[in-house]
């Protein structure tokens, strides 16, 4: 077990993640809270008493083998652990109000930060899992807002960074010539998920990964192609969840007397050509790839190219072994929405690669599974559950918390999904040519 965060740096982290739970839903109206039953959605009062009992759980109860003191909420083991609670009884649980549940939060929250203050360093690794899965519950409910059409929340927001210059404008795509990987993260002080353990050899083959995630002017030539409507490009599964989709452009698109526009959350705007393709699921992002001639990169091939140029211990981002300034990457939910494709140079790669870290999630190839040696961590179900029938991704998204991601830090979810902020890069084999 490994903790790498202090008590200042914890309590500072928590009340910051708890401050920004309660403000993205904290602008919506009663009636705006009445979520319809949707699969990738959960009731907004639910969502938010399950985050605080994770948190009181393993900051407070789960210590307490001998004579575990009793939730806080009545009834929360059964009503609030998504584990074992349906996602369809969600909706019929009429005790969760909105201001019992707010009430809830306020109460476990000072309970944890106080026992926070006499914590030991093992005690600490899971006020960081409780941190780190609030940021990314963060995530999901902004995820549920765009789904939804709600209003986003009333955050601040900086001008929209420019492209840089073209003359330092990245080349298309970056060659690498592959050799042995240790992937995943090293034994040492940074917490680390299960899935990302233990390290271990890889044999990567040289291959090209392009410098920027695919914009939006790239993915339109696809539609306006009619890729929709050719099964030659798409994999058998993918062409069976078009079908049953029945769509011919990305989900939040539409066309309107000649322009195309995208939805973001409650209002259509004009699509906007450079900025990265998001919400399209791992089926459309190989379906692209098909049509350009190139593929989605391995989980592998991704982390190569994150890490190339940086010594061992010193590329736990792909710009080196400290966090960006703030402004320098779209995480955070700083900027609101994915950026110019070339924007933020100042934050890419020794070779090249630009917004490795932020901007949207990028589709691999990659199936989730454990990595050889897997071995789960005490949260059981974070990882394993979801072996097999998943998907994984990298990199994080202008919605995900920077302390969350790095270079080894994997994302999953299933292929059809397209209500998360993913996009992706393309990528080729040197060996084919």
């Amino acid at each position: 077990m490994r903790e790498s965060m202090g008590i200042p740096a914890l309590r500072a982290g928590l009340a910051d993640a708890r401050d920004y739970t309660l403000r993205l839903y904290g602008h919506l109206t009663p009636e705006q809270r009445r979520f319809p039953r949707l699969r990738t959605v959960n009731p907004p009062a639910w969502e938010l008493a399950h985050i605080g009992w994770f948190q009181e759980f393993w900051c407070l109860r789960f210590r307490q083998e001998a004579s575990p003191e009793p939730a806080r909420l009545p009834d929360a083991d059964a009503l609030l652990n998504s584990a074992i609670i349906p996602h369809a009884r969600r909706w019929e649980l009429p005790q969760l109000t909105w201001h019992r549940v707010i009430d809830y939060l306020n109460r476990e929250f000072a309970d944890v930060i106080q026992a926070l203050s006499t914590s030991t360093p093992e005690q600490r690794y899971f006020f960081q899992l409780a941190l780190l899965h609030e940021d990314m519950h963060g995530e999901a409910l902004l995820m549920a807002l765009q789904t939804l059409g709600l209003p986003e929340p009333r955050f601040d927001r900086p001008a929209l960074p420019a492209p840089g210059p073209v003359e330092a404008f990245p080349r298309d795509e970056v060659a690498f010539e592959g050799g042995t990987l240790e992937m995943g993260s090293p034994n040492g002080p940074d917490f680390t998920f299960d899935n990302e353990q233990p390290p271990h050899p890889v044999n990567v083959a040289p291959f090209a990964l392009s410098s920027t995630q695919v914009r939006n002017a790239d993915y339109l030539r696809f539609v306006e192609a009619q890729g929709y409507d050719e099964q030659r490009w798409w994999t058998p599964a993918g062409w069976r969840w078009r079908n049953d989709a029945e769509i011919d452009a990305p989900r939040y698109w539409r066309t309107d007397g000649g322009r195309w526009l995208a939805r973001r959350f409650d209002r259509w705007e004009a699509l906007v050509p450079d900025e990265a393709v998001v919400h399209v699921n791992a089926f459309e992002a190989e379906a692209y790839c098909n049509f350009a001639g190139k593929r989605l990169p391995t989980e592998a091939e991704w982390e190569w190219a994150a890490r190339a140029g940086l010594a061992s211990g010193e590329d736990r981002y792909p710009w080196g072994p400290e966090p960006a300034a703030m402004g320098s990457v779209n995480l955070d939910w700083l900027y609101r929405r994915p950026v110019h494709a070339g924007a933020l140079m100042e934050t890419r790669t020794r070779t090249g690669m630009c917004q490795m870290l932020g901007n949207v999630w990028e589709w691999t190839a990659t199936d989730f599974a454990g990595y050889p040696g897997f071995l789960p961590g005490h949260y059981k179900e974070y990882s394993q559950p979801w072996f097999g029938d998943h998907r994984v991704l990298r990199g994080g998204c202008f919605a995900t918390r920077a302390r969350l991601v790095h270079s080894r830090f994997r994302n999953f979810y299933t292929p059809d999904r397209n209500d998360i902020f993913a996009g992706f890069r393309t990528a080729r084999s040197l060996s084919e040519g």
